[in-house]
């Protein structure tokens, strides 16, 4: 059996087939495509051949497609049409003035920070798109090494090939419902909460790790009452009196909360902007980390 496609045949192939089909003979065609008569010869006759059937039939008035031949035309035309497409869709979102940044984010900045950052982006760069995806921690960092995000706003700094921007420092309180034995404190230590009903966010966000390492430092085993990804639903869940929680100082007072400074050492959450610095950004998102670098701190 004949081994087909030895030598593919390539787009700019296909364009000289389509110009040797409008124009119908050879030396018209080779002079419209600046090229010699003979190596557009030999052009067809290699496409024949990877074929494997005879496209254009020859005669005295030159060159005219057989219906094998109309077929690979419209495949022709069909394949170059979609790759000018491609061509000028890619060109689109890689222009820095029109292009797409694709931008993760935690859930707790979905209200604040976010917000905040695209306002002033979008009247930095108007025709700029920017595509958003809310997802916890370690699902951008999936998303970063597969490209379907280029930034990500998370916590805390991301280990391995990143490259972070800190934007903004929040200090970590202890949230109470309100009329808790705790509620009226100036201060508390984490070994005041130890006998308490704990709301957090589950194993495995990063959060979570740094709570954990808050508690380990102080001795205390946290009792983990309830676990949910969302910090504003945890706060909601203190407020209906399900235990207590440590969370960002911005979450407390929402609903029925009191928040009281804790004094671990560390009780800080550091949000950044991350990416990969194991490959280029595209041009938007180029400018959109250039644009969050001059802003400077988002406090």
């Amino acid at each position: 059996m004949r081994q087909a496609y030895a030598h593919p045949v390539l787009i700019d192939d296909l364009r000289k087939l389509l110009s040797l089909a409008d124009h119908e003979r050879i030396t018209d065609a080779a002079a419209a495509l600046r090229t010699s008569q003979p190596s557009l010869s030999r052009l067809l006759a290699r496409v024949e051949q990877e074929l494997g059937t005879r496209l254009f039939e020859r005669d005295a008035k030159g060159v005219h497609p057989n219906p094998y031949g109309e077929m690979v035309l419209a495949a022709a035309r069909d394949i170059t049409d979609r790759y000018d497409l491609l061509r000028r869709e890619l060109a689109d979102l890689l222009d820095p003035e029109s292009g797409t940044v694709r931008l993760a984010f935690l859930d707790s900045m979905a209200t604040s920070l976010v917000p905040r950052i695209l306002h002033d982006f979008r009247r930095a760069a108007p025709r700029v798109r920017v595509a958003l995806r809310q997802e916890p921690g370690h699902e951008m960092l999936h998303d970063l090494a597969t490209g379907t995000a280029e930034l990500a706003i998370t916590s805390p700094r991301p280990a391995g090939e990143h490259g972070w921007l800190p934007l903004q420092r929040q200090r970590l309180t202890l949230v109470v419902p309100r009329g808790h034995r705790l509620a009226a404190r100036r201060q508390v230590r984490l070994d005041d909460i130890a006998d308490e009903d704990f709301v957090t966010v589950p194993a495995g966000f990063g959060f979570r790790t740094q709570v954990d390492e808050l508690f380990r430092a102080a001795g205390v085993v946290p009792r983990v009452a309830f676990e949910i990804g969302d910090l504003a639903t945890i706060e909601g869940l203190v407020g209906s009196g399900l235990g207590v929680a440590l969370l960002p100082e911005q979450f407390a007072g929402a609903s029925n909360t009191v928040g009281v400074p804790a004094t671990a050492p560390g009780a800080e959450r550091v949000v950044g902007l991350t990416w990969r610095t194991d490959r280029a950004l595209a041009p938007a998102a180029a400018r959109f980390l250039a644009f969050v670098r001059q802003a400077g701190s988002f406090d």
